[in-house]
């Protein structure tokens, strides 16, 4: 018997119904999750058809307990979890996945991370902050002159996607391009796909990974300063990433390497002035030195975080929390629920930058922790205190509206004055 479960004591299954496309719980998710919190934190979600759990404690051992993991197919056939085999027209994106370090476990992620860490871990995120800083700069001189903008469009985007172009050494002028791949990508993993959008993500993985494999092969001949470069030259014990490996790999990093951040600038942004508007305490006044800044960026990512929710595969029959799952069964850690647990955060509902009571679980844990987590957590850091500092009077254009693709959770746009 571990930490977690109790053999003489089975949770009887609890059956909760929530669309995730609901407009209500689109615009306002928290609503539901305080609801579950103090009724049922560990309930089966039957839009979704597997268990969740809304508890902090719960989701942060998740993250940790060896049982559970991001693949399955390593411990058990297809055939032996009665899956269908993967549709033809899909074949393509889940080649992609298999070389997905987000998607592997060990002893293959345990690779992976190693190489790929040591490259990105190699290039001091902390020497970026000028050039960042710059870079925020020059898009808040080329907003418009009738003073509002879309802040997502104009700025919360471009800063993460053209960062993470510069240090993989592909022109930032394809930027656009690799934007509309990585959303049309990403949006496999959203609740309400459908056939165009299965064919679109194929189409976009496709050319993605071509775009990708010919500077792959240029940097093979000529190495130069940048990341798809050292990728290339990281060894592990006489092992390197394989031209798939390294393919998935620098698609990863684009996608990942701005997805989350440009939502949760938005979300942060847009917390910072309702709090204003709320609290009358300006933005401005809560970013100062770089220790102030770092707190409200924790208090922005745990209080209205851009991913909502992480899935893992139980990998052996087990008892989690008095529930009992078979091997190949998923469960659902919902992260932006934990991060709103009125069991782990006083007054959870609250902005409180500077909070003692608990670490967001945001980028994840365990062996899957967000390997970009310190590059993310420095662009948020920097474009705030750019942002406030050069438009201080920024306030709310309009009433910002949260896109309809749980179990991510950003704005559709970001419209503001100043």
């Amino acid at each position: 018997m571990d930490d977690y479960t109790d053999k003489w004591l089975v949770r009887e299954r609890l059956n909760v119904s929530q669309s995730p496309s609901d407009p209500a719980f689109v615009q306002n998710p928290y609503l539901s999750y305080a609801k579950w919190h103090q009724n049922h934190p560990i309930f089966w979600w039957q839009e979704y058809g597997f268990w969740c759990f809304a508890g902090y404690d719960h989701v942060q051992a998740l993250f940790r307990d060896r049982r559970f993991g991001r693949e399955i197919l390593h411990v058990a056939s297809r055939k032996e979890l009665g899956w269908d085999k993967i549709p033809e027209h899909l074949a393509p994106f889940y080649a992609f996945e298999a070389n997905s370090l987000l998607e592997r476990e060990p002893p293959v992620h345990t690779r992976l991370r190693r190489l790929v860490n040591r490259a990105f871990v190699s290039r001091q995120v902390e020497r970026l902050r000028p050039r960042i800083e710059a870079l925020a700069h020059q898009l808040i001189d080329v907003f418009p002159k009738n003073n509002e903008v879309d802040l997502l469009k104009a700025y919360a985007t471009p800063i993460p996607v053209i960062i993470i172009a510069e240090l993989l050494g592909v022109p930032v002028e394809n930027c656009d391009q690799l934007l509309d791949w990585s959303h049309k990508m990403v949006a496999m993993y959203q609740h309400n796909r459908d056939r165009k959008i299965e064919d679109d993500a194929v189409t976009a993985t496709l050319e993605f990974s071509d775009f990708i494999k010919s500077y792959v092969v240029k940097r093979r001949d000529h190495p130069g300063d940048d990341l798809i470069s050292t990728l290339i030259a990281a060894e592990e014990g006489g092992e390197h990433l394989s031209m798939d490996e390294l393919v998935t790999t620098c698609m990863l990093l684009l996608n990942a390497g701005h997805e989350a951040t440009v939502h949760a600038l938005g979300n942060g942004v847009k917390t910072l002035l309702e709090h204003r508007d709320r609290e009358g305490v300006p933005a401005a006044d809560l970013i100062g030195d770089e220790r102030s800044t770092a707190a409200v960026v924790e208090e922005m990512l745990r209080i209205d975080a851009p991913l909502h929710m992480f899935t893992r595969y139980a990998l052996e029959d087990c008892e989690f929390a008095n529930v009992r799952l078979k091997k190949g069964d998923v469960v659902g850690l919902l992260l932006g629920a934990a991060n709103r647990d009125p069991v782990q955060f006083e007054n959870a509902d609250s902005f409180i930058p500077g909070r003692t009571d608990g670490g967001l679980t945001t980028f994840g844990g365990g062996i899957h922790f967000c390997i970009g987590a310190p590059l993310a957590r420095l662009e948020l850091q920097v474009a705030l205190k750019v942002l406030f500092a050069r438009l201080p009077n920024l306030q709310l254009n309009s009433v910002p509206q949260y896109s309809n693709r749980y179990h991510f959770h950003g704005l559709e746009r970001l419209m503001v004055r100043w």
